[in-house]
């Protein structure tokens, strides 16, 4: 078929993209920006630009599975037959044991119309608030600090406004990795307008602080004193919006009672900074023209994420700095959806269009509308409770979709033990290669990015249509026509002879359905429909209906949605962290983000071409810390907290503090045993109940595994993945990745405490087809030592090396370019360990610094040492021409590169 193209959204974060899918009709080819959309005008970042790649059919779910107890396997079975089975367990346990006892986890990478869905199934049909999304691990704390402070959860700010501010201050997010295309945005304008003030406060130095004129590296934790820091000194100075505090806000007497006692020296040391730090960015605030705050992860998954929402806002207010350009508090959603969840009520205690379920006169509204008796009061539970009460046997079925709890939840062992105490667990997944797949007694096949259609809301209050470029492979379905199908069966047992509440044939439906709900409200969706997005393009609310063009800003009269009109300045004093260093665990572990992965990697870690940057988890240590501990860069230490532990190599890093730790949020325990989230921290915010994912006390155990284990495989990297994993599970350290452009391949780093049976070694071989055929082998069994390559046509196809591996960024070197020599064949075949060219061995495999051109870190040190500048690099490289994210990496290589000049005698 002809190449064809159809716009829609990327399906990553919450900066909401506008993509052009290439496409023949039933294969997704290519992918661009599309510079029509008001997003981002074309641009994409490196996991946006390589979507078409993430399409591995091996790694999907394609037909229902179904199990009929925890010990047997899954089979396949149509779909009739599944989803009858899952409407009669779950009618089986609301009358044995009430509407409680079964529950709802859902995603904030949904679509809208398959949110409303499911709310609709919960409430109206099933009589349950047990209905909570991953978004609680992503966005609550600022749905609190909206609605506490401004009234309702509504950011009031457009993508303009970056470009249109004199002072963005960024704080806990490395905005560079995690919103590249809107933080491409801001470069450019602060290079257009070199006067523009940026503060990034992190206790990292990440790429983001490349951009700044002001780096507040505070300790974690320390955000509401920093904030009331702040406010102390604008107060004093009288930098302050008297007339807008008067005339619009109330709550400042008491707030003035409680900053009064931080002191600027006394935030400056709980923070960790210095007191011209601190007066400085008070100063850029107070005095800025216009003042716009940017946020992400590191304010709001945090016991005090509420608090420190609203102490950043009660900024904001003290200046008037929101309902102007380039003015406001502007949250970064994490997830392309996260705000249609939000909209639709898809947190236990939200109803749709804004409503509160704990609200009688919100759920009356709601039931009339849906033609139903009443809705459940008995409140719902957050992620966290969920778990818990699963642990513990009260919910008795769980319907979980397109999300990964057995990766992202804090505090995996327990959680672990919750899905295995459920006794009915269906997942909703297009990936059956998730860490919860394994413990789903229902697998349905869900349609993926480019397959189905409905519409995001991101950031900025922007609906985009999603629409749909080719079919969903396999028997896999749309997730809105999934809930639906079993909601008609499960009504069946509930409403017998009653009509159906779930008359829905297409998304479009759901969503004029759905948008009726918020008519009236601050959020008003009444005037759109998927036709006029189509014809008008993507709108932001409210956008009532008989409206033309969307609401680019909010509270622009200075008119908040609360009883009076007025927005409110909270009062909540600094609590700091749960977790504190102490002897036993005298390390902060801080998690974060990296530039070319997502979230759980169900969809990122299919291609290979994401792992080039960075190929595997890592513990960043300071180099301080490093040789405090007596470690070398690449040892494998385990890192404990009070929850469990993960052995993991570290790395020296200058960007983190001594004292301090970083491990990236992606790896669970499909590509690192065990999983970064077997340590963090469960405790969660006491009003937005979102964990404290950021911040946990760890310590740093030795631990002597000399066994190594090295493998290398290319091919169906899907199928090694799935044969060779569990063959590694009985490994003390195993980590795996891809590699690869033009020919993906999987890899596998382990070790253990002594050499494994040969039955391992022997199943090993058998998969990456080294015990028969054109394999160059070598033994030496005296000390376990063994080595195995496969060489077809004069290229090496598969490697395993055991006992030791140090010829493994050799031969992974030599795997890259297609060479297999003379010289491979010498090394292998002599009674040696180290490979003949010794200087292959120090560090790392060849790191890919920009994935969009392929070009390497060397690549670019070499360019640099001929002089070249980053005009110069961009043309005759290409590296930073396209998505732009590896640019700050880029600058500080050159910045080093600069020599101080010597005047000479």
């Amino acid at each position: 078929m002809e190449r064809q193209s159809t716009a829609s959204t990327c399906c990553y974060c919450g900066v909401g993209c506008g993509v052009l899918i290439e496409h023949d009709g039933r294969h997704i080819l290519g992918v661009s920006g599309d510079p029509t959309h008001p997003a981002n005008f074309g641009k994409l970042c490196s996991k946006g630009a390589s979507l078409h790649l993430t399409g591995d059919h091996a790694a999907r779910a394609l037909y229902p599975e179904l199990r009929l107890g925890k010990a047997l396997a899954r089979n396949r079975c149509d779909w009739d037959s599944a989803l009858e089975h899952a409407a009669g367990v779950f009618a089986q346990a609301i009358a044995g044991h009430g509407p409680d006892s079964v529950a709802f986890y859902i995603s904030g990478q949904l679509l809208t119309e398959d949110y409303y869905a499911f709310n609709k199934l919960a409430r109206a049909l099933v009589g349950t608030n047990n209905i909570d999304s991953n978004s609680r691990l992503c966005m609550s704390s600022a749905v609190v600090g909206y609605k506490r402070s401004l009234g309702a959860d509504a950011p009031p700010c457009s993508y303009e406004d970056l470009e249109q501010s004199d002072c963005v201050m960024i704080v806990g997010s490395n905005m560079a990795y995690a919103h590249p295309v809107l933080f491409r945005r801001l470069e450019q304008a602060k290079s257009q307008r070199p006067q523009m003030k940026v503060i990034v406060i992190d206790p990292r130095r990440t790429d983001t602080c490349d951009l700044a004129d002001l780096h507040l590296a505070i300790l974690p934790g320390t955000d509401v004193a920093l904030f009331h820091g702040i406010l102390h000194l604008l107060l004093w100075e009288d930098w302050i919006d008297r007339d807008f505090i008067q005339q619009h806000t109330e709550g400042l007497v008491q707030l003035k009672a409680l900053v009064r006692d931080y002191t600027p020296p006394m935030v400056a040391q709980l923070c960790g900074i210095s007191l011209e730090q601190l007066q400085e960015c008070a100063q850029w605030v107070g005095s800025a023209p216009s003042f716009l705050s940017l946020w992400c992860m590191g304010l709001n998954q945090s016991s005090a994420g509420s608090a420190k929402n609203s102490a950043l806002i009660n900024l904001h207010l003290a200046t008037g700095q929101i309902g102007r350009p380039g003015a406001g508090p502007f949250s970064l959603t994490g997830q392309p959806n996260a705000m249609g969840g939000r909209e639709t009520g898809s947190l236990s205690n939200l109803l749709p269009g804004h409503r509160e379920a704990a609200d009688p006169e919100h759920r009356a509204e709601v039931a009339a509308y849906w033609g139903v008796e009443q809705l459940p009061a008995s409140p719902g539970l957050s992620a966290m409770e969920l778990f818990e009460q699963m642990r513990s046997g009260r919910i008795k079925a769980l319907w979980i979709a397109c999300t990964n709890p057995a990766q992202s939840l804090p505090d995996q062992n327990r959680v672990h033990e919750a899905l295995l105490n459920c006794p009915f667990v269906v997942l909703q997944e297009a990936f059956a290669t998730t860490e919860t797949a394994a413990f789903a007694d229902l697998l349905l096949p869900a349609a993926s990015w480019g397959e189905k259609q409905g519409s995001v809301t991101n950031s900025e209050r922007r609906v985009s249509h999603v629409r749909q470029a080719v079919a969903a492979p396999g028997e896999a379905r749309a997730d809105w026509a999934i809930t639906v199908d079993f909601a008609q069966r499960l009504e069946r047992f509930l409403r017998p002879g009653l009509p159906s509440l779930f008359a829905f044939d297409s998304a479009a439906r759901v969503f004029d359905e759905y948008k009726g709900l918020t008519r009236g409200r601050d959020l008003d969706l009444s005037g759109l429909s998927h036709e006029l997005l189509d014809r008008l393009g993507p709108q932001q609310w409210p956008f009532p209906e008989g409206a033309t063009q969307g609401t680019e800003r909010l509270y622009v009269h200075g008119i908040f949605p609360t009883a009076n009109g007025r927005a409110r300045f909270v009062s909540d004093p600094y609590v700091a962290a749960k977790e504190q260093r102490d002897a036993r665990f005298p390390l902060t572990l801080i998690t974060g983000r990296l530039r070319d992965q997502w979230h759980g990697m169900s969809r990122t870690g299919t291609a290979a071409q994401l792992f080039g940057h960075v190929s595997e988890a890592l513990l960043s240590l300071h180099p301080d810390e490093l040789r405090r501990q007596r470690l070398r860069d690449g040892e494998l230490v385990n890192l404990k907290s009070r929850r469990g532990s993960v052995i993991v190599a570290v790395t020296g890093d200058d960007s983190v503090r001594p004292g301090q730790a970083f491990l990236p949020m992606h790896f669970g325990d499909r590509f690192l045993k065990g999983g970064v989230n077997a340590v963090t921290q469960p405790a969660f915010d006491p009003l937005s109940k979102q964990p404290e994912l950021k911040h946990s006390g760890v310590r740093l155990e030795p631990v002597q595994l000399p066994w190594q284990l090295f493998v290398l495989i290319e091919g169906d990297v899907q199928a090694h993945f799935r044969a060779l994993r569990p063959l590694c599970q009985a490994l003390a350290y195993v980590s795996l990745s891809l590699t690869g452009r033009e020919r993906p391949a999987l890899v596998i780093r382990a070790a253990h405490a002594q050499a494994p049976q040969a039955a391992l070694l022997q199943a090993i071989d058998r998969q990456l087809q080294l015990d028969t055929g054109p394999v160059l082998a070598y033994d030496d069994l005296r000390r376990a030592i063994g080595k195995r390559v496969r060489i077809e046509q004069g290229r090496i196809i598969a490697i395993r090396l055991s006992g030791e591996t140090l010829a493994q960024h050799w031969l992974h070197e030599l795997w890259q370019q297609g060479r297999a020599d003379e010289q491979l064949r010498r090394w292998l075949l002599a009674p040696m360990s180290a490979p003949p060219d010794a200087s292959g061995l120090g560090g790392q495999q060849e790191r890919i610094l920009c994935n969009c051109r392929n070009v390497s870190h060397s690549a670019v040190c070499a360019g640099i040492a001929q002089g070249l500048d980053m005009e110069q690099l961009k043309q005759q490289l290409g590296c930073g021409s396209q998505c732009g994210s590896c640019v700050p990496e880029i600058k500080r290589l050159l910045a080093a590169c600069v020599q101080p000049v010597v005047a000479l005698e």
